[in-house]
């Protein structure tokens, strides 16, 4: 049992690859915001990539262990300890029956760190995925971030402490952070010619763009776009504005919708039908990079992909998310 002394800002129990097949019922995927990071860290400890692990987003979580066991903390470093000491991250170490893990904040770069158990986060799946949708105030521990005095179940770990507690990457397999990040997209289905003009289409593979305040697990918004963006001058019957269209399905996680003037990248927790554009797609393999992007300080900027470039560098994650990433 994992005894939660301070929550911290927003700590959540999330899987991967999420809550699949409710788009059409107005349910979001939700998930692991990075999965990269929570894949690696269920590695380190024995558990299938996709296991409930802790989604720690800006910093703060304290708690207790109640028992003996195994834990792997990756993602952005914010200088975890046990009982005061350092935990070095991307490795996989024991810890004891009253052990106390706290979290600092966030460090030069990423946003999210994840802490993953042996045997991984035991609650009650719903709909097929222990994940938080913390809009809908459903999955996860009783749909909401954890708080103080919280007790949270661990799973039956697959293999002894002293075999899972000495794992760690191969060298070169740990994502590389940055302040910067660079997401590879495809574009449609609302693009040049009808919806946006071929200079706005370059502008938005050019631009770099500062992460706004207001983004969070729903939506990360992005600077502003200017007029000559848009290929029309409203929405006809959609509406005034030419961001407007007839309501149509949205392709969260990753799209990214025009609403006015402002580009919003539809992510975890993001609504799943509405009446704006959506020019394009950031590929599976890329989304890991937005849940570290952090807001108000990091930028993105989009670069073109082919469905194949896509295809395969989704491949290779699947293929690094597995045992075979292990020194």
């Amino acid at each position: 049992m994992l005894k939660v002394i301070n929550g911290g800002i927003e700590t959540l129990v999330e899987d991967w690859p999420g809550r699949l097949g409710y788009l059409g019922k107005g349910m979001s995927a939700s998930g692991a915001f990075d999965n990269v990071s929570l894949g690696f860290a269920n590695v380190l400890v024995g558990n299938p990539s996709g296991k409930a692990g802790l989604e720690i987003t800006g910093g703060f979580f304290e708690a207790e262990f109640s028992d003996t066991t195994v834990i792997a903390v990756t993602g952005t470093d914010m200088k975890a300890s046990i009982n005061g000491e350092p935990i070095v991250m991307w490795e996989s170490l024991q810890v004891e029956k009253g052990d106390i893990i706290k979290f600092f904040q966030i460090g030069a770069v990423g946003f999210r760190s994840y802490l993953a158990v042996a045997g991984g986060i035991d609650v009650p799946a719903y709909l097929g995925s222990k994940s938080t949708c913390v809009f809908g105030s459903y999955g996860g521990f009783n749909g909401r971030k954890l708080e103080a005095g919280d007790e949270i179940q661990i799973g039956e770990p697959k293999g002894s402490f002293s075999e899972l507690s000495r794992n760690r990457l191969k060298e070169g397999v740990v994502p590389e952070f940055t302040n910067a990040w660079e997401l590879r997209a495809i574009v449609g289905p609302n693009t040049s010619p009808d919806y946006v003009s071929q200079k706005g289409m370059d502008y938005l593979f050019s631009h770099t763009s500062k992460i706004q305040h207001t983004s969070n697990r729903s939506a990360y918004r992005l600077e502003e776009l200017p007029n000559s963006f848009f290929a029309r001058t409203d929405g006809g019957v959609g509406g005034s504005h030419p961001s407007n269209i007839i309501d149509h399905a949205y392709a969260i996680r990753g799209t990214l919708n025009i609403c006015g003037n402002t580009p919003i990248l539809l992510v975890a927790d993001g609504p799943t039908l509405g009446g704006y554009m959506c020019t394009l797609q950031v590929i599976n393999a890329d989304l890991w990079k937005v849940g570290q992007g952090t807001p108000n300080r990091d930028t993105m900027k989009f670069r073109l992909s082919s469905q194949e470039e896509a295809t395969q560098a989704r491949i290779k994650q699947n293929k690094l998310l597995s045992k075979n990433s292990l020194a």
